[in-house]
């Protein structure tokens, strides 16, 4: 194994977008509806390929919702709150790196969401590549997304282990060869000790 490839979300960095709304004093239920009226949309997924615009996104919010136009074009232009650190978890990743491992991500994002929750983070430094749906127009866990990182960083499926929260999306790297590993519900502890145990190898 000389390669880990790592999601971003829930797995490099955790989400906390109910306690964002609820912390801007709105109610649970109005929480609910513009974040699963975002997620649960049918355009997420062309959202993350970067085939649907961010207008886009809050329109189909708004169709369902039409009185909380403000409140959804809020959601996703606080996306920054949204995201909580994880320290530990890129600290293992530098000890990692240090071992001689190569680091990559391989994570489905929209353009506007990928820069609002990931730039400056310390993490990058450490990155030897990756790549994001939306600049390539493919998301995971469809083949060609995988094949693409493997082929612009010249990686050999056999030498990667995956980590991503979507059991869907660590069974599509399986099928093209590589280890994976699905970090269930996002949970850093689980995926410290999975990391750990790299590093005791």
């Amino acid at each position: 194994m000389k390669n880990i490839i790592f999601d971003i979300g829930s797995v490099l960095i955790g989400y906390r977008w109910k306690d964002m709304c609820l912390e801007a004093g709105w109610e649970e239920e109005k929480a609910e509806k513009i974040g699963r009226g975002f997620f649960d949309s049918p355009l997420w997924p062309d959202f993350d390929a970067g085939l649907v615009t961010t207008q886009d996104m809050i329109g189909s919010v708004v169709g369902k919702y039409p009185d909380l136009e403000e409140d959804a074009r809020w959601f996703i232009g606080s996306g920054k709150k949204m995201v909580t650190e994880r320290p530990k978890i890129w600290k293992l990743m530098e000890e990692l790196k240090k071992k001689g491992y190569g680091i990559y991500v391989l994570s489905n994002y929209s353009e506007e969401l990928f820069t609002l929750h990931t730039a400056g983070l310390p993490f990058w430094e450490l990155v030897d590549g990756g790549v994001i749906s939306y600049q390539i127009h493919q998301i995971k866990p469809n083949p060609p997304i995988y094949r693409h990182l493997m082929e612009k960083y010249r990686l050999k499926p056999e030498e990667c282990i995956f980590f991503d929260d979507r059991a869907e999306n660590t069974e599509g790297a399986r099928k093209l060869g590589m280890q994976a590993v699905t970090v269930a519900d996002g949970s850093e502890e689980f995926l410290e000790e999975e990391l750990g145990k790299l590093l005791a190898e």
